[in-house]
Order: C-alpha cells, then sequence, then structure tokens
C-alpha cells in the first residue's frame, strides 16, 4: 500500500458479543505462561479480531445483512472457530474431512471426520461433528487427477473445479452436463465423486480495474495494490501476476514513478510482487469505505464459511463469504490453481486488490463473473503462497519480522517471517509445536504465547 491515509476509527462496540461468541476453548489448548490462553478472547485477541474496524463491521451489516450486534461478534467468532478447527485437524490426522463455519454470526463451527468414534472429540471442543466417507486428504487428492487431466486439455466447457467441503465432494462446473463427465471420465475419476455443475458462465480476468490503490502498468494497463510487503530494505507491494511480467514498470495512483516487478507468475498462479522505489513507504493500510482503513495484523488463513472483504478502486469496498479453498479455474488465458472462490462481487479494474478477514490478510483478486448490481463471484490468490515463493515478508500492524530466512537455524526450528501450514511441527526453546492456522510467523507470534496458532506437543 502506498502513501498512509490515516489509521481508522476503532469501534469499542463488542459489547454485544454476548452469547454469540463461542464458548471457551477448553484448557487443552492452553500453553503456558499465558494466563488467558484458554479465554473466549485468546484467538480473536491474537489475530485482532476483538477489534474490528468500523469500515469491517459497516460492509458486514450492508453486504451479509447482519444486525450490528452479529458483525461485532462474527470476526471474534471465526477467530476462535480456526483454532478449534486447528486442534481438531491434528487430533483427527487423516480422518479429518474438513471444517467450516455457519450462522449469521459464524456462532457455529462444523468438523467432519470419516469415523463415527470421533464425534465426542468433536463435540468436545464446541463444534457440531459431521461423519462423512471422504477425508480431506482424499477430495484432495481426487482434485489433484483433475488438475491433471486439465493440463492436457482445454478447459474452456469446464472453466471450474474445486473441493466442496461442506458437501463432501469435488464439484465441475461445466456448460453441459457431458462436457463435464468427458472432463471427469478423462481424469480417471469415478463420477459417483463428481457434481457437475451447469452453468453458461466463464470467469474472467480483471485486469484493468484497480482494488485499494490504483497502480498503472507500462503507462498503460492499470490494476490495484494487494498487500505492502517488504524484502530486506525494499519497500513493496504484492499482487495479481496477470497484471504485469517481470521487468515491467509501474507508476502510483498520482502517475508518479513508482518501481518495477520483480517476478510474476501467471498462468498456474496468479501472483506478483513490485519493488517501489524510495518515495514510496510501504503500511499496513488497507483503504475501506469513506477514505477509512482497515490495518492488516497477520495472515492467518480463515475457514470455509467466514466473512471476507474485498477492497476495490472500481467497485469500493465489498463483503461475502468464503466458499471453497483450493479452486482451480480455467481463464480463457490459462488455468490458475489454489485460488480461493468467494460470494463477494467484483467488477473489472478491481484486479489485483486485497481480501481481508478482521485484519488477516487473505489474498488479492484474480478474476470472477458477475458484477456488484446482480452479484457475481470471485476469485483471490491466497496471499501466503505469495509470501512463501517470494521471500517476502507481510507489513503489518505488529511488530515487523525480519526477511524469511529458510536457512537460518535448524530446519524445524521456528522462525520469524516464515509462512507455517496448518499441521506442520517446530521447536522452540526445546518445546515442539503444531500449527494450528496457516499464517506467516511474527517475532510478536512466538509459539508459547499463541495457542491460537499454536499447540504444544
Amino acid at each position: 500500500m502506498v502513501h498512509r491515509h490515516g489509521r481508522p476509527a476503532r469501534r469499542a462496540a463488542l459489547a454485544a458479543l454476548g452469547a454469540l461468541v463461542l464458548a471457551a476453548l477448553p484448557s487443552t489448548v492452553s500453553a503456558e505462561p499465558d494466563p488467558a490462553a484458554g479465554t473466549t478472547s485468546g484467538a480473536a485477541r491474537t489475530v485482532g479480531a476483538d477489534r474490528p474496524s468500523a469500515a469491517m463491521l459497516g460492509a458486514l451489516r450492508r453486504d451479509l445483512g447482519l444486525t450490528s450486534p452479529q458483525a461485532a461478534a462474527r470476526p471474534a467468532n471465526e477467530a476462535e472457530a480456526g483454532t478449534r478447527a486447528g486442534v481438531l485437524r491434528n487430533a483427527l490426522g487423516d480422518r479429518f474431512a474438513g471444517a467450516w463455519v455457519r450462522g449469521a454470526a459464524s456462532e457455529e463451527l462444523n468438523v467432519a471426520t470419516t469415523d463415527s468414534k470421533d464425534v465426542a472429540a468433536i463435540e468436545a471442543q464446541g463444534a457440531k461433528a459431521v461423519v462423512v466417507t471422504r477425508s480431506l486428504a482424499g477430495l484432495r487428492a481426487t482434485k489433484e487427477k483433475l488438475d491433471a487431466a486439465a493440463a492436457a486439455r482445454d478447459t474452456a466447457d469446464t472453466p471450474l473445479w474445486y473441493v466442496d467441503v461442506p458437501a463432501n465432494r469435488l464439484v465441475v462446473q461445466a456448460r453441459t452436463v457431458s462436457t463435464g463427465a468427458a472432463f471427469v471420465r478423462a481424469a480417471g475419476v469415478d463420477d459417483q465423486d463428481v457434481a457437475i455443475l451447469v452453468s453458461t458462465v466463464r470467469p474472467r480476468l480483471l485486469q484493468d480495474i484497480t482494488g485499494g490503490d490504483a497502480y498503472y502498468i507500462n503507462d498503460t494497463a492499470r490494476c490495484s495494490v494487494g498487500f505492502s510487503v517488504t524484502k530486506e530494505a525494499q519497500q513493496d507491494f504484492a499482487t495479481a501476476g496477470h497484471c504485469g511480467d517481470r521487468g515491467d514498470t509501474t507508476t502510483g495512483f498520482d502517475r508518479t514513478t513508482q518501481g518495477t516487478f520483480q517476478d510474476s507468475v501467471f498462468p498456474g498462479r496468479d501472483m506478483a510482487w513490485v519493488g517501489t522505489n524510495g518515495t514510496w513507504t510501504a503500511t499496513p493500510g488497507v483503504k475501506a469505505q469513506d477514505g477509512q482503513e482497515v490495518q492488516v495484523t497477520g495472515s492467518v488463513e480463515a475457514l470455509v464459511g467466514a466473512s471476507v472483504c474485498r477492497s476495490g478502486s472500481t467497485t469500493g469496498w465489498h463483503c461475502g463469504i468464503i466458499q471453497q479453498h483450493d479452486t482451480s479455474v480455467s481463464y480463457a488465458e490459462g488455468t490458475v490453481d489454489g485460488v480461493t472462490r468467494t460470494t463477494v462481487c467484483a467488477e473489472p479494474g478491481d484486479s489485483g486488490g486485497p481480501y481481508v478477514t478482521g485484519s488477516q490478510a487473505q489474498g488479492v483478486t484474480s478474476g470472477g463473473s458477475g458484477d456488484c448490481t446482480r452479484g457475481g463471484t470471485t476469485f483471490y490468490q491466497p496471499v501466503n503462497p505469495i509470501l512463501a515463493d517470494f521471500g517476502l515478508t507481510l507489513t503489518t500492524e505488529l511488530a515487523q519480522t525480519a526477511t524469511p530466512d529458510p536457512q537460518e537455524g535448524a530446519e524445524d526450528a521456528w522462525a520469524a517471517g516464515r509462512v507455517y501450514p496448518a499441521g506442520v511441527t517446530v521447536t522452540r526453546d526445546g518445546v515442539r509445536y503444531q500449527c494450528l492456522q496457516t499464517h506467516q510467523a511474527q517475532s510478536a507470534w512466538a509459539p508459547v504465547g499463541t495457542p491460537a496458532l499454536w499447540q504444544r506437543l
């Protein structure tokens, strides 16, 4: 993000959380010496969900039709649910079949398992148990077969495929049932495992628009700043890969010289980063409504069903729901894997802009269909792979981390700046921990003090 526009006003209307907030986390997720680790506010406080901005609350009320108490409770509930889901993911292992939230205030956490013997353990974490036939790992393995088949065929008539976690199935969007079935057969997948969704809509890239602050590529095309990042001492920003190629130059929203694309990947992924010159300063701000900002505090990945808000220069600030992670979408320009599908609307000009849940960075706008008049679907490139693949550090409101160094220290030693996927184990001060939620580690988030993100083994 370029140039600071002022910190957003913090809303103190959290007294209405009350019964809408999920019950307290069991003490099994606590880690000494944090005395508040087992409280309901622990996870929410860690990721900043206990203090949503006025801009976030207003957009949640408008776009999701929530009351003020529901909007105030939702970010905290989603943060708590992410920690619970992480505990259960680690405990269930290969039997884990996914997790999602439901309810106007995301007050219901659902966790799926392939073994009915796990029901009591799931309910003990305050979640609703759902017994299914397919594990999440199994569903993802099947999706990988579809990914492989897509590489060798024209996917214009089958532009979208993903794991539908709540439905415990694969979904292929196709123009006709026959084209969808042909794609499934080509992948060697049992058609009983896949639902075919018939639609004539094909997602498109949203290149010549802006979300967050505008920037211009080679003085012609226009895209949006996603999130401010740093690499060593350089001030940079992350954006969509389809916006520009390595070496392309950029000018800022004010048309002054700004920077150069340092790296870009598209198709396959849709990620890029721009290194800026000394006149631009990285800040944690994301533009919201009426000149306000949301201040980013981290990159903890949100659950399916969680709310998410997007900033774009064409359509402004809009919110919706996360539908699926790890989605594959076939644009006319090529297939992109690993994006997240949402109900947030967008239009041409919003490309590259940021998505946030609460104060947590989620990703940058890739493409979509529909518009903000009739409604639509959008896809974002998750931010954590951008940080990990390019070795970038997200600029946050918290204490800044050093540039990630995969070679520093022991291979499994916890280190600020690294991106940790859920389930991975690390060592810190001689103690073993297992990651509960995918995120980039920050110096203020050492495992011993963040039971919302790490479980002591």
